[in-house]
């Protein structure tokens, strides 16, 4: 089964250099908060935070994979995208179960898994949708 990858950042992205991940989980809920990429997209202050919010989440993993071990060839997908975009990921999701997954519940029928590569860390979660918001207050 062939993996399909589809980028999902339009006019947005994480800070290239301290992007700073944070993640907050209440329920299926899952919020992903990073700082913003104000250097490619001047509409945005360099201490400007965003959030992904992630419905029905069912697990979740921010992996030690940074841009170094992307460069090296040493993430999963290999080199198949570029490190620093959120994607949608379908198809072969080459999962391996003993990885450091931290599960929520159980999948459902609408289940999409996301991939977000940071500098300084890889995020995965499979959950039903997403959606950006801008933090005002930070």
């Amino acid at each position: 089964m062939k993996t399909t990858y589809t980028q999902l950042n339009d006019g947005w992205n994480a800070a290239p250099n301290a992007p700073h991940p944070r993640i907050d989980v209440n329920g299926s809920l899952l919020k992903l908060f990073f700082r913003a990429n104000a250097y490619q997209f001047p509409e945005f202050d360099r201490e400007d935070v965003l959030q992904l919010r992630f419905r029905n989440c069912w697990r979740y993993r921010l992996g030690s994979t940074n841009d170094e071990g992307w460069y090296l060839g040493q993430c999963r997908f290999g080199k198949s995208i570029p490190w620093g975009e959120f994607y949608e990921v379908s198809g072969n999701l080459r999962i391996d179960e003993t990885s450091d997954w931290v599960l929520l519940g159980c999948a459902g029928a609408s289940t999409k898994h996301f991939l977000f590569y940071f500098r300084d860390g890889t995020f995965e979660c499979d959950a039903d949708s997403w959606e950006l918001l801008k933090i005002e207050d930070n």
